[in-house]
């Protein structure tokens, strides 16, 4: 009987490109492969559930540090910045997981039905055991790859299940605080779709608090409670991790990339940068370099 690693490991031996990253034609779901440990990767995660089926991981929000392997499920509920690092891969046993980008429409419709109360001081970053039902509702996703006319019937369907069991099983009550409409996590996650789109612009913070309808000083508050950033460092944090995106995938030189990115001078950037990863851009987009052997990027600031 094919098991959900057999699927994940099929798709990914298939489909993965250069990176370790095999998407699939369901939105929002990938199966992420390394054939050996990778550096650190610094990310501002979007909320999704991270099932690993072979291998292990570390992913440090703050002082937090998470470490899960095989048969665990890594749950992201905001957007946080996290610094993750696959720990165990090899030629003969790769890492493999199958990364789900949560549906938060979805997830409000389920609690609304559901009748469940939200969690809404719990950590945004959870690891659990994985519950079988959801394995179980995973691999029958992974399936329909194989039978492509099924996906544009059944998709819908099998999403819906998939988050209905995440729900109720041990990750729901925090998963639930995306599915409150008026809460603050809601309010603050559409003034971060708003950074994500336009980070290299000058956002005021005052338009992002009117786009949330809220004063300056609540929707500060607020967006630090929910992140863990300001809404400044936030829009900082992506421009660096898209800058160095920009140098360590597409070669482009660090003064390019900085103004790209938004900055007006380049000595800030670089300083900013060397902060953040610890090394001046052009040095440690050299080392980062040097380490790549097929890590895959989970996530992207876009």
């Amino acid at each position: 009987m094919t098991t959900l690693l057999d699927a994940a490991r099929r798709h990914a031996d298939t489909c993965a490109d250069q990176e370790g990253l095999a998407r699939t034609p369901l939105p929002g779901l990938a199966v992420v492969r390394a054939t050996a440990p990778s550096g650190l990767l610094h990310t501002i995660s979007r909320p999704l559930v991270c099932l690993v089926l072979q291998g292990s991981k570390q992913v440090a929000m703050g002082a937090q540090v998470f470490t899960f392997g095989a048969g665990d499920s890594l749950l992201i509920s905001a957007d946080v910045p996290i610094v993750s690092q696959i720990t165990r891969a090899s030629l003969g046993a790769p890492y493999l997981s199958l990364v789900l980008e949560l549906d938060q429409a979805l997830i409000a419709d389920l609690a609304m039905e559901m009748s469940a109360q939200s969690d809404a001081d719990g950590s945004p970053v959870r690891v659990e055991p994985t519950d079988a039902e959801v394995a179980d509702a995973a691999l029958r996703l992974l399936r329909m790859l194989d039978r492509p006319a099924s996906i544009p019937v059944l998709r819908a369907q099998l999403m819906r299940e998939l988050h209905y069991w995440l729900l109720a099983g041990r990750h729901g009550a925090a998963l639930r605080r995306l599915g409150w409409p008026d809460a603050q996590a809601q309010r603050v996650a559409r003034a971060v779709a708003v950074l994500r789109a336009e980070f290299a612009r000058p956002l005021p913070v005052e338009r992002l608090a009117a786009v949330v309808g809220m004063s300056p000083s609540a929707f500060h508050q607020h967006f630090r409670a929910a992140t863990s950033l300001s809404p400044l460092q936030f829009q900082k944090r992506l421009r660096l991790i898209e800058a160095r995106r920009l140098m360590l995938s597409e070669g482009v030189s660090a003064s390019r990339a900085a103004f790209e990115v938004g900055y007006e001078s380049v000595s800030q950037f670089t300083r900013e940068y060397g902060r953040l990863f610890g090394l001046p851009p052009v040095r440690e987009i050299r080392v980062a370099r040097e380490r790549v052997s097929g890590p895959a990027r989970e996530l992207s600031v876009s």
